[in-house]
């Protein structure tokens, strides 16, 4: 049987669940863009969602620290790194044009050629 794609991006819980998922529920299904839109962080509950993980059990994983990706405490609530929960999925955490290694069309170097091209340099000596 084939799915298709629910605009919810949920499906019937007898398509896609397995023995556990009682019938009736709805699996929230998680695409790569729609981990990306989160942000930067999101808090424990969505993540435990993405892994496929109850509430509870995400809280004591936290306590636990094994949560399956390293997790930010802000005062006394979690904090997940959207990066993080993209590499643990196997997804690269940043898109990056095939062969461009640079985020940006500036030189990562700061000003190597100013100071090639402008000759040995003193300590507040005057040049010789």
């Amino acid at each position: 049987m084939t799915t298709t794609p629910y605009p919810d991006t949920t499906l019937p819980a007898a398509e896609a669940a397995g023995p556990h998922q009682p019938a009736g529920d709805r699996i929230e299904v998680w695409t790569e863009d729609k981990v990306r839109a989160l942000g930067v962080v999101t808090d424990l509950p969505t993540a435990a969602r993405i892994f496929g993980l109850g509430r509870a059990l995400a809280y004591q994983l936290a306590a636990e620290d094994t949560f399956p990706v390293p997790l930010l405490r802000v005062g006394n609530r979690y904090r997940v790194p959207v990066a993080a929960i993209l590499t643990a999925l196997h997804i690269p955490a940043a898109i990056v044009p095939e062969g461009d290694l640079t985020t940006s069309g500036q030189s990562s170097v700061d000003h190597h050629d100013a100071i090639r091209s402008s000759g040995p340099q003193r300590d507040g000596a005057a040049p010789t």
